[in-house]
């Protein structure tokens, strides 16, 4: 079978159906590929379901401090099972909306593994048998999957990642989390709310260690006052399964120890999805992992492109679809604008929630910046006292001679929502000034923005 295409996806995450999606709306005929499930792992496997089963514990959260609001509730249970289905059925409403939009767009989807061939040729082994399709242009988006590490193979069971860890038939009473990225954090605010004993073994100084330090210090005070134990500066050395649970050997400062617990949750970051799609047969360029491409996204083939977490780049969901976007653009003959990667937001969804966008403070003052920098805790906000969320601030840094807003830091309920402004601000080289001069409404969290942005410039009002 051989069909020709404009423009062919390998991969449906949310760098790969974006991609399809605005290469039909510049009128290319489009097909995906997919072995699996439409959406990939972000709304399958990780920001969505991942998002639903934080929401369940926030929920559990607020009605075991219900007297804090004058509200009395009788003993509040939470069932594990129907906490994990609850999360699987979005992320299945979701990937259900995804094949919507392929049909909304007259997108054909093919389902199987996908391997490309020279000559702009896509092989796909699925049920039905072993297609051959061609396409103008072939756009890779495989993404990435939980990294292993050789002293912590992942056997789903006892030493999991992080599919394994959303969908557990029985809540464990006890887990070792191996890394403190978002993904660690986040199983860690999950599991420890729901009641299991929470341990978290990080291999540098800090947790959230790509976080600006005073964001790092705010979230581990917060994660041991709610109960978790933190072990930074701390190499896990091997894992002994052979019994009923885990025996974690580690050593830090204080030595070589070990810690029993029921599981682990390697969460040491994610690794590329490039080996068996076929790079080598077409002569595609790669680098540590990742394949090399243009501002555009070509690769070292003509009529090869590759998006999101294969390239190098922030790996989240949001850059690839920025970049999907941009390398159909190009295809079509647009001029887009190259992607501006010091200015792409990270959030982090345990609670508290953490934002951050640009430099840190440790950063600004490395590239040579004279800087102001200006925090307002929330703890002064009347907003996040209304609301019962005190934790967390939001952190400032400009340039002190031309007032560039360099770099923002939140950490605090519902931070994410408000990293966006900070995102604009930094497009259209906003100063600090202007944004202090900004009336921000009142009561609201992001009131804090600007009140930051005062007290960097000796202006604050409410502190």
């Amino acid at each position: 079978m051989t069909m020709e295409y404009d423009v062919m996806v390998v991969g449906s995450g949310p760098g790969g159906y974006v991609a399809a999606i605005r290469a039909s709306q510049l009128g290319l005929k489009t097909a995906i590929v997919e072995k699996e499930n439409l959406g990939g792992v972000c709304l399958n496997w990780g920001c969505i379901p991942t998002k639903a089963l934080i929401k369940s514990a926030q929920v559990f959260e607020y009605i075991q401090h219900a007297e804090d609001y004058g509200i009395t509730v009788k003993e509040a249970k939470h069932d594990f099972g129907k906490v994990v289905k609850r999360s699987r059925d979005v992320a299945d409403g979701m990937s259900k909306g995804i094949q919507f939009l392929m049909k909304k767009n007259k997108i054909d989807v093919v389902m199987g593994y996908g391997k490309i061939l020279p000559g702009k040729k896509v092989e796909v082994k699925g049920e039905d048998g072993t297609k051959i399709l061609s396409a103008k242009n072939i756009i890779l988006a495989t993404g990435g999957r939980s990294r292993e590490l050789p002293n912590l193979p992942q056997d789903g069971k006892k030493i999991m990642g992080y599919r394994e860890a959303m969908t557990l038939a029985i809540q464990p009473e006890s887990m070792v989390i191996v890394g403190s990225g978002a993904i660690g954090v986040e199983f860690a605010y999950v599991y420890n709310a729901l009641g299991t004993k929470v341990t978290i073994m990080e291999y540098l100084p800090a947790i959230v260690p790509n976080e600006d330090a005073d964001v790092s210090q705010a979230l581990e005070r917060t994660f041991k006052k709610n109960g978790i134990d933190i072990q930074t500066g701390t190499e896990v050395t091997k894992v002994d399964t052979s019994g009923k649970g885990c025996v974690v050997t580690y050593k830090n400062a204080k030595g070589e120890q070990t810690l029993t617990c029921d599981v682990v949750l390697s969460a040491v970051g994610v690794s590329t999805n490039i080996e068996n799609i076929g790079l080598e047969s077409v002569g595609i360029k790669t680098d540590k992992g990742h394949v090399v491409v243009d501002d555009f996204y070509r690769t070292s083939v003509p009529g090869y492109f590759a998006i999101g977490d294969i390239v190098k780049g922030q790996a989240l969901a949001h850059v690839a679809s920025a970049e999907g976007i941009i390398c159909v653009e190009a295809i079509a003959g647009h001029h887009p604008a190259p992607l501006d990667y010091g200015n792409i937001p990270g959030c982090t969804y345990c609670s508290p929630e953490i934002a951050s966008v640009g430099m840190t403070e440790k950063a600004a003052k490395e590239a040579g910046y004279d800087i102001k920098v200006g925090k307002f805790p929330f703890s002064a906000s009347g907003k996040a006292s209304a609301a019962g969320a005190k934790d967390g601030f939001v952190k400032m840094i400009y340039d002190a001679k031309y007032g560039e807003l360099l770099g923002a830091h939140m950490i605090g309920a519902n931070v994410t929502e408000m990293i966006a402004e900070i995102v604009a601000a930094r497009k259209l080289e906003t100063t600090g000034m202007e944004l202090l001069k900004t009336v921000h409404p009142h009561p609201t969290m992001s009131e804090a923005v600007m009140e930051a942005t005062a007290a960097a410039y000796d202006e604050v009002i409410h502190l």
